[in-house]
């Protein structure tokens, strides 16, 4: 029996709810699914199903396998699909991730004109800031600005991101400007919560510290948190993609300059496989060419 129908069966059964439900689909008898199943079951040695004479319940192993086995015939009709057709044509569904405000400005124009480039692509768009399950949601690609990447992902670096701390004049001028990191305890320090749960990042003497920093004002968007500072409410560390016009008009400044901390890399992260869709790789590269384009961040 081959391994990839039993798979096929597998999925089936999941989809539909029921051996006999999935073999009406393939217009067989539910005997036969059966014994697909417990070949299946047999080989991987672990029980995927709970099967019942009316349903069937997925193990926590079989939850698993369901999420694997979908990606597995999902890019193999893909690939078949692109042979078939005598060439590279991008198609099925694109699942992105991204944080708010970055995706806002600099992921979501992007992916709508990499649809339009490729009209058989379905794209799906998830603005959060919270670390996504990239497995347990089935997301294709997670846009992330961190100091190092998830060893169990495929990392492509796109962009540098530095963070400044600002302050808005007025809050400055009443409170006056920190000199060092450990100043900030004295300061209204605007967190996004548990996201920041490390502090802020400096570099001090060479080494990269963590600051933990406190506030009355505390929010998980970093939109509120600009908005916060920019009415004088406290400091806050924010990207300098996100805060730089307000610093050429004046409405922001930076403070502990000479500290800050080497820029974070803007990453593309992906699931570890051994064929990576093709609506993935290009879509890297289209924010590759798009991000690295002269003046793009100016």
């Amino acid at each position: 029996m081959s391994e990839l129908k039993q798979l096929q069966t597998f999925i089936e059964v999941v989809n539909h709810g029921s051996l006999s439900a999935a073999a009406r689909v393939e217009g067989v008898v539910p005997a036969v699914i059966g014994r697909r199943l417990d070949a299946l079951e047999e080989r991987l040695g672990a029980r995927l199903l709970v099967r019942t004479t009316r349903r069937v319940t997925l193990t926590q192993e079989g939850a698993a396998f369901y999420e694997d086995g979908q990606r597995i015939l999902a890019e193999l009709e893909e690939a078949e699909a692109a042979v078939a057709s005598g060439n590279s044509r991008v198609r099925g569904h694109l699942r992105v991730t991204a944080p708010a405000g970055f995706g806002r400005r600099h992921v979501a124009p992007h992916l709508a004109t990499f649809q339009r480039l490729h009209p058989d692509l379905r794209v799906t768009l998830d603005l959060s800031d919270r670390l996504v399950d990239m497995a347990a949601e089935r997301v294709d690609c997670a846009i992330r600005i961190s100091d190092m990447a998830d060893s169990s992902l495929v990392a492509v670096r796109l962009a540098e991101n530095r963070r400044v701390v600002v302050g808005a004049p007025a809050y400055l001028a009443q409170h006056g400007i920190p000199q060092t990191p450990d100043d900030l305890e004295r300061y209204e320090c605007l967190s996004l919560g548990a996201s920041q749960s490390r502090g802020w990042v400096f570099r001090v003497e060479g080494e990269l510290v963590n600051r933990r920093v406190t506030g009355v004002l505390e929010c998980n968007d970093g939109v509120v948190l600009h908005e916060w500072a920019l009415k004088g409410y406290g400091l806050a560390w924010r990207s300098l993609w996100e805060v730089k016009d307000d610093l050429t008009d004046g409405r922001l400044v930076t403070v502990l300059d000479a500290f800050s901390a080497p820029d974070y890399p803007v990453y593309a992260m992906m699931p570890q496989r051994k064929f990576m869709p093709l609506r993935v790789r290009h879509f890297v590269d289209h924010l590759k060419a798009v991000y690295n384009e002269p003046g793009y961040w100016n």
